[in-house]
């Protein structure tokens, strides 16, 4: 159920089935992410190609985008993500670090502080659901990095049963007035207007950035009211679905993102 479920929120299994949904949204003037999710059975080495063919293409392209990524899927192999660094660069498209658990944050970011000296243009992801994050939030603002903030699909091990909308607007007044830029990454238009508020009103430099398969329409609304640019983040490869199928019994409501999914 859980791989049926997923195929919706990936655009197809090639990179040219991503090219094709950037091209789609740039003709309705929606600026793209992409990024390739991996199975869990792909060696580093795989997933690192992936992201140079990738970096390689998109390159060659008149494209308005950046790639992003996920260091455990390449081992947080320095060999591998030096190659994709200086594909980066030689391509001119800029890299964001995607968040995956708890426990994989400090070894993300010691990567991309080693990499900042000679690629200053890098981003990385916030979920509002860990505590580290408004720390984290800090860390981002002193070293420039554009930041994207989500309400996250993990959980913090410490405090499980955080409220994800308001640990998602601590680290938004974290930033607020402070980052490079900010991109929220939320369909909740009640919360994603309510961040744009506060960035807008601290004068922050910021967007909104929404997942592929997902509904947008409320979200683009949000969007159009706030007069800020959407950016649509493309996966291609494996999907896998914004929920966690063990939460039904917690979170009813889930069983109908369920059901709607496999109708899909």
């Amino acid at each position: 159920m859980a791989r049926i479920v997923a195929r919706n929120y990936i655009v197809g299994p090639e990179l040219t089935d991503a090219l094709d949904g950037c091209r789609r949204q740039a003709a309705e003037g929606r600026s793209t992410t992409v990024c390739y999710w991996n199975t869990v059975e792909e060696s580093p080495e795989k997933v690192a190609e992936a992201y140079l063919r990738a970096l390689d293409t998109l390159g060659k392209e008149k494209w308005d985008g950046y790639l992003s990524i996920k260091a455990p899927a390449i081992g947080f192999d320095r060999r591998w993500f030096t190659r994709v660094l200086e594909s980066s660069g030689r391509n001119g498209i800029r890299l964001h670090f995607d968040a995956l658990g708890p426990d994989a944050a400090d070894e993300t970011f010691a990567m991309i502080a080693e990499a900042l000296p000679q690629h200053p243009d890098i981003g990385c992801t916030l979920p509002g659901r860990w505590r580290r994050s408004v720390a984290d939030a800090d860390w981002a603002v002193q070293q420039k990095l554009r930041v994207r903030v989500v309400k996250g699909q993990w959980p913090d091990p410490a405090k499980p049963e955080m409220d994800m909308r308001e640990g998602f607007l601590s680290v938004i007044d974290r930033l607020a007035g402070r980052a490079r830029y900010v991109a929220v990454a939320s369909h909740d238009p009640w919360l994603s207007q309510e961040a744009l508020k506060r960035l807008q009103t601290t004068k922050t430099p910021c967007g909104m950035e929404l997942l592929y398969g997902l509904p947008i329409k409320s979200a683009l609304e949000v969007a159009r009211t706030a007069g800020v640019s959407v950016r649509i983040y493309i996966p291609y490869g494996y999907g896998w679905a914004p929920y966690t199928l063990s939460q039904i019994r917690q979170h009813p409501g889930i069983f109908w993102w369920v059901l709607r999914d496999l109708l899909r």
